[in-house]
């Protein structure tokens, strides 16, 4: 079987929904055992743990600094590692169902096709966040003990960071069944490369807005954002929303091939 885009309105009569209208346990199960699944769950272990390796290593060299930390937590942290197990997590939740086609099966079933969405993307963001933030904190604390509160900051920057990132490459799970190299194109060139160095292109980067979100919370000078938190907070709503409502748009235009 296999999934196709057809207009509304088109199409066999579906099971009226029913159920919750935002979360629904089962799909968050089946989500849940999907992306922490044996090579997925490597991948999500692997990074976090190469980033402790990094930051061991940089503590070993360089010593306890603040600067450093909070220089090492950007570039390894929100600019590499935050954005990757996003990828991860968003493009897994759903992209790989609807590829093979088993995504039909839950089509099927008189669940809300939002609810499917909103509760796909609420499990992304609980794996990115434990898989990003906790080990930013730690590599915090590796760093420099938390001074200036760059441990910290620098969690909650990546916990805030990793709920666009969810929404973002869970849409893109839905729109392309080449989430995955859309993602990373996005993740590596938008966010490693472009958001770092181009002004202008600072404002729409999800990293920038964690970064306004440690700025505020880190003391001292020691963390900088080109992006205010005002409007940092208000983007990322904006773009999770979007997102989020973009996908359920979308999935709701999905039908079962042969329905006619």
């Amino acid at each position: 079987m296999s999934v196709t885009t057809a207009p509304a309105g088109r199409g066999a009569v579906k099971p009226q929904a029913t159920g919750p209208r935002f979360y629904h346990p089962t799909v968050a199960r089946l989500t849940y055992r999907a992306l922490l699944g044996r090579r997925r769950a490597l991948l999500l272990f692997a990074l976090p743990l190469l980033l402790l390796i990094i930051v061991s290593a940089v503590r070993l060299l360089a010593g306890p600094d603040d600067s450093t930390a909070a220089d090492v937590l950007q570039g390894f942290g929100l600019s590499a590692m935050v954005p990757l197990v996003g990828v991860i997590a968003g493009t897994g939740a759903i992209g790989p169902e609807i590829d093979d086609g088993a995504i039909v099966y839950l089509l099927a079933k008189p669940i809300r096709r939002g609810t499917i969405i909103s509760t796909k993307l609420l499990v992304a963001i609980g794996v990115t966040m434990a898989f990003s933030a906790i080990p930013t904190l730690l590599a915090g604390y590796i760093l420099n003990s938390n001074g200036q509160n760059v441990a910290v900051a620098f969690a909650i920057g990546a916990a805030v960071a990793s709920i666009a990132y969810a929404a973002i490459f869970l849409l893109l799970g839905v729109l392309t069944r080449h989430a995955v190299v859309v993602s990373l194109v996005y993740a590596l060139v938008w966010e490693g490369v472009i958001g770092n160095v181009v002004p202008g292109a600072r404002t729409l980067s999800v990293q920038q807005w964690g970064m306004a979100v440690a700025q505020k919370l880190a003391h001292g000078d020691v963390v900088s954002s080109d992006v205010g938190l005002t409007a940092s907070v208000v983007l990322l709503v904006v773009a999770t929303a979007a997102a989020t409502w973009f996908a359920g748009r979308k999935l709701r235009s999905l039908k079962l091939a042969g329905e006619e």
